[in-house]
């Protein structure tokens, strides 16, 4: 599966140059033949609490409109960030659509980041989120979800891949690639982290930290890099080869884990 991870220095809370910005790098992917695209949490605005300024209608968002128009335009499959409004908060989503325009799955973050107070303007989800995309079987998760390794174990009971989109800053930055490794290490799935590039409308910086790891916790190299897109083969197959001559996950206590969380 050959996959495309746009590492975009958003434009703070700019839904329309973000979305230019989006639909070049999707362009360019589909000439490298992606079949899957990903950007990073809250694409369109970067991540800010002002949800009177970012927050859509789930039934009427432009911007899922926008993503689906170009997934059927361009013939590939998306990953993206947006902000729904839930009541008087908001929800930060992920969603992933197929080339089709169709939305296989949403997810709403679970685990609000309440050290920089989102969960003052952000409600939590409470379900994990995962399709069908071909023949792969995809989880979804946003940023701070990384740290809670409960809901990645769900997960993958069901998951090939797990897709963490994310506004990571550059001073935890270590957090963010240990954290991707141990959630692959444990799962003996493939994870894909997106993280966003440059400086936020609150003066934090962020790196170019983008990364694809294997099961046994390997970083793959990208075959192409152009600025800040990289793409990647993912050989799926690897999996099964992989949990066959080490498999670890069956020896799981989940009714022991239960009674001491």
């Amino acid at each position: 599966m050959r996959v495309a991870l746009v590492s975009l220095n958003q434009a703070w809370e700019s839904k329309k140059q973000n979305y230019l910005a989006c639909r070049d790098f999707i362009q360019k992917a589909k000439e490298f033949g992606a079949e899957l695209i990903i950007f990073p949490e809250m694409t369109l605005t970067s991540f800010s609490m002002n949800i009177e300024l970012t927050a859509e209608s789930r039934e009427s968002s432009e911007t899922v409109a926008q993503f689906q128009d170009l997934a059927v335009r361009f013939q590939i499959a998306i990953v993206f960030g947006v902000v729904f409004r839930d009541g008087e908060k908001a929800v930060n989503a992920s969603l992933l659509i197929d080339r089709s325009g169709a939305i296989k799955e949403s997810y709403y973050k679970i685990h609000p980041f309440s050290f920089a107070g989102e969960d003052k303007a952000f409600n939590g989800g409470d379900k994990i989120s995962f399709s069908d995309l071909g023949n792969v079987k995809i989880g979804l998760s946003i940023c701070y979800d990384l740290r809670f390794p409960e809901i990645y174990s769900a997960l993958g009971k069901y998951c090939d891949l797990i897709i963490n989109i994310a506004n990571w800053p550059a001073k935890r930055i270590d957090h963010w690639g240990t954290l991707l490794k141990a959630r692959a290490i444990e799962n003996q799935l493939f994870v894909i982290g997106v993280n966003r590039t440059g400086i936020d409308g609150n003066g934090l910086e962020y790196i170019k930290s983008s990364k694809v790891i294997n099961p046994n916790g390997d970083l793959l190299q990208p075959i192409i890099t152009d600025a800040e897109l990289d793409i990647f083969d993912i050989d799926l197959t690897y999996i099964h080869k992989f949990r066959k001559s080490f498999s670890t996950t069956q020896d799981r206590k989940l009714a022991f884990y239960k009674s001491i969380l």
